[in-house]
């Protein structure tokens, strides 16, 4: 995370070279003129730029110059947040919830994986009172029992409010509603969690005179996380919006994940539970495609 960085020139001469150097440096310099003071503050994770009080041509033109780089070290800063979770421990980070009673909660996914011995599937859907969306939900609850044989959880999250969530949930089925999911979802409004996933449909741009603005709907992709009794997680995936999930392909990956942890042995292509699955080693691939 880089800190939050105040630039204040007064100098007439300062040159554009000298700006990118303090810059890329990202230091503190205050130099104090009466006639001149130009504030940059370089706000944390984004580096949203405010310019303030400025009317020299040439420092003009080099602060223009010098933000046009400042959004660009902030999209590459942030391509870099965005990142795959597989193999790494799940965000450590609490959110509101709610479930079918009506019962507000606040759930950390991490910590209920480990706490409670289990696996955890989160899938992650962009509204409620959508349409792709119920179906989902309603899938994943078809499937409740398959998954609750697997020691796994499962949970939905969004970005809407528990209050929301609560009136799909008390919507018939028929009327386009949820009524009779049991599993609690996540509400997500001040998107933490689902900023560090990198799963926002969200694109920032600069305005010419408000700076960086949001671009997109702020909803997320439909993400899905797998999640061991460690808290690590062993598959993540995300679909574009339209694209509806198959709920059967995440009970075979929990499969062959249990299969990996049970037996030590790797799953090939297309494995379903009471196939063969083969050593990690040249021997055992070998005989594996002897076979196949």
């Amino acid at each position: 995370m880089i800190c939050k960085t105040a630039i204040i020139l007064g100098h007439k001469f300062v040159t554009t070279a000298v700006l990118i150097h303090l810059f890329s440096r990202n230091i503190q310099m205050v130099c104090s003129s009466p006639d001149q003071v130009i504030i940059i503050i370089i706000k944390t994770y984004c580096y949203n730029l405010v310019i303030i009080d400025f009317d020299d041509s040439v420092l003009v033109k080099s602060i223009r110059f010098l933000h046009r780089v400042a959004v660009s070290l902030c999209q590459q800063k942030k391509e870099r947040y965005i990142m795959s979770f597989t193999g790494k421990s799940f965000p450590s980070i609490t959110v509101d919830a709610i479930d079918y009673l009506g019962d507000n909660l606040q759930i950390n996914i991490f910590e209920k994986a480990v706490k409670e011995g289990k696996k955890v599937l989160l899938f992650w859907y962009p509204k409620d009172f959508t349409f792709v969306c119920p179906t989902e939900l309603h899938a994943f609850q078809e499937a409740a029992a398959e998954f609750e044989k697997r020691n796994t959880i499962l949970i939905g999250a969004s970005c809407d409010t528990n209050e929301v969530h609560f009136a799909w949930l008390n919507t018939a089925k028929d009327n386009g509603g949820i009524e009779g999911v049991e599993y609690p979802l996540l509400a997500d409004t001040n998107r933490n969690l689902s900023s560090i996933l990198g799963i926002l449909d969200v694109q920032e741009v600069e305005h010419p005179e408000y700076g960086t603005l949001a671009q997109g709907s702020a909803v997320t992709y439909r993400a899905t996380y797998l999640i061991d009794e460690t808290g690590r997680v062993f598959h993540e995936s995300v679909n574009d919006m339209p694209l509806g999930r198959n709920v059967k392909e995440y009970l075979r990956l929990i499969d062959a994940y249990a299969h990996v942890q049970k037996f030590g042995e790797v799953c090939p292509a297309n494995w379903e539970e009471g196939k063969d699955a083969m050593n990690a080693d040249r021997k055992g691939v070998a005989d594996y495609l002897a076979k196949h």
